[in-house]
């Protein structure tokens, strides 16, 4: 006999019924009983390119398929976020890199003075300088008395004025640091800049030999620092001690000139300073040029008589009277001409129409006593 076949859902003895089927949205996204039945928070938090995204959610029965946060929402979150630490970063790091630029303190004072001031590259200049200068007057003193017998000269001319300074280190290698030459440039500026209302209105030569206690309280310009300052930023940056030494400025009036020769030149460090010249030996010479002389030929004649005057390295002027050899060796119009000792110095300006007044001579590291100021 064939078997009865039962409706769908029907009711078997001893069974439960089954639910009726669902029917609608109910097949297609079928609910379980009891989901979001109790209210609860969620509370995530993403880290990203410095930043904290703080995702709160509040699930629920009545919220339905509102209550999650979906993915792509938290995607484009992220990536706004992105885009903007990028922004952040790069305006930051432009920060840094002109800040590094234009001071020259490392990359982590330069970061951690902008981060303590934020972003304020004024405020956190000042502050680096600041540090710098403490940091520089502390090392100073810890550094006084370790010997600088290494350095350089510096020499400027300016129209019918002339300034030579010595400033010393303790290393060759750090007398050619571009920080150590601007130290120079610093001095001979300063010594300049002091002696400009003096150089006008002259009648004869005039010549003032600094020590290292007067230089130190000059400014490096009209707005500029004291020198003992820059002294210490310099001490600060480059580890060794140091000391402006001593200086010499020289002024003449127009029948006058003044003659200079420095030996062991190196590069310009500022293009802006085209007359400095920086070496090892520096030598001035004043001289004075009769009307027959040619004033074509006055720099090339001062430069040879710069280099004798380096090379040589006479005591005084002496006088065309003076006979060679015996003490007249270091009277410098005696002495054998450093470009043909077949004659001396004297022999060879006479014919050129010119008279030797003065001369200065500093080589680097000698241990000279200069005289007291004129």
């Amino acid at each position: 006999m064939a078997a009865s076949r039962q409706p769908p859902f029907c009711h078997v003895a001893g069974r439960e019924p089954p639910e009726a089927a669902p029917e609608g949205l109910e097949a297609v996204f079928p609910r379980e009983v009891g989901l979001f039945a109790d209210d609860f928070p969620e509370e995530t938090c993403f880290s990203f390119c410095g930043h904290v995204l703080t995702i709160a959610q509040h699930h629920g029965g009545r919220l339905g398929v509102a209550a999650p946060v979906w993915e792509a929402v938290v995607s484009r979150r992220l990536v706004c976020l992105f885009h903007t630490g990028l922004r952040a970063f790069a305006a930051d790091k432009e920060l840094l890199v002109k800040l590094r630029k234009k001071t020259g303190y490392s990359f982590v004072n330069c970061k951690t003075a902008l981060e303590k001031f934020s972003g304020d590259s004024k405020q956190a200049e000042a502050w680096l300088h600041e540090q710098a200068q403490k940091e520089g007057w502390s090392k100073a003193s810890k550094l006084q008395g370790r010997k600088t017998k290494e350095g350089l000269i510096g020499l400027l001319q300016e129209g019918n004025a002339a300034v030579m300074v010595e400033v010393n280190c303790e290393t060759d290698f750090v007398a050619r640091n571009a920080k150590f030459q601007q130290l120079v440039q610093q001095a001979a500026t300063g010594t300049m800049f002091h002696h400009q209302g003096a150089k006008d209105q002259l009648t004869t030569y005039t010549k003032h030999l600094m020590k290292a206690a007067e230089l130190s309280q000059l400014r490096t310009g009209p707005a500029g620092c004291l020198l003992s300052d820059q002294l210490a930023l310099a001490i600060g940056k480059l580890g060794e001690n140091m000391a402006v030494k001593r200086a010499a400025w020289v002024a003449v009036p127009e029948t006058y000139y003044i003659g200079s020769y420095v030996h062991g030149a190196l590069p310009a460090a500022n293009p802006s300073l085209p007359n400095m010249v920086l070496g090892k030996y520096g030598a001035l010479v004043i001289c004075q040029a009769s009307e027959q002389s040619q004033k074509s030929n006055l720099a090339d004649l001062g430069r040879r008589l710069g280099q004798h005057v380096v090379g040589m390295a006479p005591l005084s002027v002496g006088s065309l009277e003076d006979e060679p050899g015996g003490d007249m060796e270091t009277k410098m119009l005696a002495q054998p001409f450093l470009l043909d000792p077949s004659i001396t110095l004297g022999q060879y300006v006479q014919p050129q129409g010119v008279s030797v007044l003065d001369f200065v001579r500093f080589e680097c590291g000698e241990d000279t006593e200069i005289p007291e100021a004129e």
